[in-house]
């Protein structure tokens, strides 16, 4: 953009010519300062009272992910069976299969499982180990994550406000939220990791306005990601409009546009040749999966699998992000009221700028309040955003607070009782992020410890079934069975679609004929299909859980209790949701006998069962 024109439009201040007065002004002041005194030397600039350095925010960003990686239990079975499952078979030959793969619908990409695919052969090469792959593709996504974050904390810190991005790093690496959205192998935390790169693009003016950068990045989530995911960037390009408009623009924001668009089309171009690769027939599979969850038609799409009242995700995001949820929620509200009663911005961007960028989370939370099918994972997207809202009207709540200025009602307040609201502030949203990220990964960690056994010698290299019935959607995948083992299904209560096989052969159908091979018994509608299940008579091994007051049934019975026919091999607590009080559910509380019994958790057992030889 030229720097002759405008350097205001509809009084936003384009970041990079700011930069450049400052920067002028700073030279002229040091040369004044040399020809008063030719010894005097200009003081190096003290850093940010708030500011972290980058390279320190990547490494708390990394510290904290890594726990993630090593710690936080598997919150979705779709984690598993669509993405986890589809990897191992890439890898190690074996795997479940869900319809979603099936050459008949082709709604998942194998684009996306290949990237994944590669960088855990990579961490083959360190260990046999069964699940070393598992942990070091989730560390590897934990790395990824942080990179991202830290790029937009370092723009956010540059471009807003140094205090306000410490602000938005606390939020981040302190909420329960991004603990496990950071590292879970779904495509909405993939869209979350370039959707923070995108803001960055957009957010950052220095050096000219980077739209190409921002609709690229937005587009990979879009395309290898989850295609919903593309919403979020409709604020930032009305802002880029609008500015044109403003400006007289028109042509170089088209030529942005265009190379970005381009990008885009690259990418999905290398997407459609890898999908053609392993499904052996053409498909685009954005395009199949908003035709499927869009247009799906009568008894089709979606709501076959579970609706949710509107308030799902407040409940769950207050859960999530404690208090930082509730100053997201009326960021928008403090930014207008801050320019009202002050007429000025706290940030070094103008009050429509950062509307802007409020706009994404408030766009993203309404559009899928809406919809019937609520899943949790559908906000990881708008996590970094929602993290960026409660920063942005945290730093203008305590600027208002901070005033000193007599006249304002806060102003009469002492510091010392300011400080200590403040304080008590920060101390209440660690403790419940802390306490809530705790009580998560000891009450739910019991389906990644229970498979150890599994790994003994003598069991190592055995050939049997280790079945899953009632506990089915809690299986953290086949990283967790040695080579020789398979997970199969019993029949339970659950009456829907389980996955399937995929298909092993090797000899004379080419690469991964299970990518592109029809599997028996797939349909998009959650039909049952008997064809899933194996009789209990064929399982080596058996996982099952034990609560004092679930009532067992003729499909479900206790097949822990049964020991003439079922050995314990290992087990681990697992929470009682049904006997834990509210506070136990949702945060960490100690076993401690000083507790009442009414306030402490309650707990069952996850159990990994060996079939008794017969006598």
């Amino acid at each position: 953009m030229s720097q002759k024109k405008s350097k205001k439009a509809n009084g936003v201040k384009f970041a990079h010519d700011t930069a450049g007065g400052e920067e002028k002004a700073s030279s002229t002041k040091e040369k004044l300062q040399l020809q008063k005194n030719p010894n005097a030397r200009p003081k190096p600039e003290l850093p940010a009272q708030f500011m972290v350095d980058p390279i320190s925010a990547f490494y708390i960003f990394l510290s904290v992910n890594t726990l993630a990686a090593l710690y936080a239990p598997i919150q979705d079975c779709d984690e598993v069976f669509n993405y986890w499952e589809p990897t191992h078979y890439l890898n190690r030959g074996f795997g479940l299969q869900t319809w979603e793969y099936s050459p008949d619908f082709a709604i998942r990409s194998w684009t996306y499982i290949s990237l994944h695919a590669i960088v855990g052969k990579l961490g083959s090469l360190f260990s046999s180990q069964t699940n070393f792959e598992f942990y070091f593709v989730r560390a590897a996504l934990g790395l990824v994550c942080a990179l991202c974050e830290t790029r937009l904390y370092a723009t956010v810190s540059r471009i807003l406000n140094p205090r306000l991005g410490v602000m938005w790093l606390l939020v981040m690496v302190l909420s329960p939220g991004m603990f496990h959205a950071s590292v879970a192998y779904l495509p909405s935390s993939f869209a979350m990791y370039t959707a923070m790169l995108g803001t960055a693009a957009f957010m950052d003016w220095r050096g000219g306005l980077k739209t190409h950068l921002g609709i690229m990045w937005f587009g990979i989530g879009a395309l290898i990601g989850w295609p919903f995911s593309a919403a979020l960037v409709t604020p930032f390009m009305l802002e880029e409009f609008a500015l044109a408009w403003l400006t007289k623009d028109k042509s170089e924001i088209i030529w942005r546009v265009l190379d970005g668009t381009i990008r885009s089309l690259i990418v999905l171009a290398l997407q459609v040749a890898t999908d053609v690769f392993f499904y052996h027939k053409l498909v685009v599979v954005p395009w199949r999966i908003v035709m499927y969850n869009v247009f799906g038609g009568a008894f089709r799409g979606p709501d076959n699998f579970g609706t949710e009242p509107w308030h799902f995700y407040i409940r769950n995001l207050a859960l999530n992000f404690n208090v930082w949820f509730l100053l997201a929620m009326i960021a928008g509200p403090v930014l207008g009221l801050q320019f009202l009663m002050r007429g000025r911005s706290t940030t070094k961007q103008s009050p429509v700028r950062s509307m802007v960028f409020a706009a994404p989370f408030y766009l993203w939370l309404a559009t899928f309040s809406i919809q019937a099918h609520k899943e949790e994972r559908f906000m990881y997207p708008a996590y970094p955003l929602l993290a960026l809202n409660a920063a942005m009207a945290l730093h203008n709540v305590l600027a208002y607070f901070g005033t000193s200025d007599p006249k304002v009602v806060v102003g009469k307040i002492p510091a010392r009782v300011k400080l200590a609201l403040v304080s008590s502030f920060f101390l209440l949203a660690i403790d419940a992020g802390v306490l809530r990220t705790l009580g998560l990964v000891t009450a739910y960690r019991a389906p990644l410890k229970i498979y150890e056994p599994l790994g003994r010698p003598e069991y190592a290299k055995t050939e049997a079934n280790v079945c899953l019935g009632k506990d089915w959607y809690r299986f953290p995948s086949s990283y967790f069975l040695p080579w020789g083992m398979r997970a199969k299904f019993v029949k339970s209560e659950f009456d829907g679609l389980l996955p399937g096989q995929y298909n092993e052969a090797e000899i004379g159908f080419g690469f991964f004929p299970g990518t592109w091979l029809v599997p028996p018994g797939m349909n998009d509608q959650n039909i049952e299909d008997p064809g899933k299940y194996t009789d209990i008579e064929h399982c080596s091994f058996l996982v099952d859980s034990e609560f004092p007051e679930l009532q067992p049934s003729t499909l479900e019975p206790n097949y822990i209790s049964d020991s003439n026919t079922w050995e314990v091999l290992e087990c681990s607590p697992f929470l009682d949701t049904s006997r834990t009080n509210i506070v136990g559910r949702i945060f960490w509380v100690p076993d401690w006998k000083i507790i009442p019994s009414r306030l402490r958790r309650q707990w069952g057992r996850h159990c990994l069962l060996k079939r008794r030889i017969a006598p």
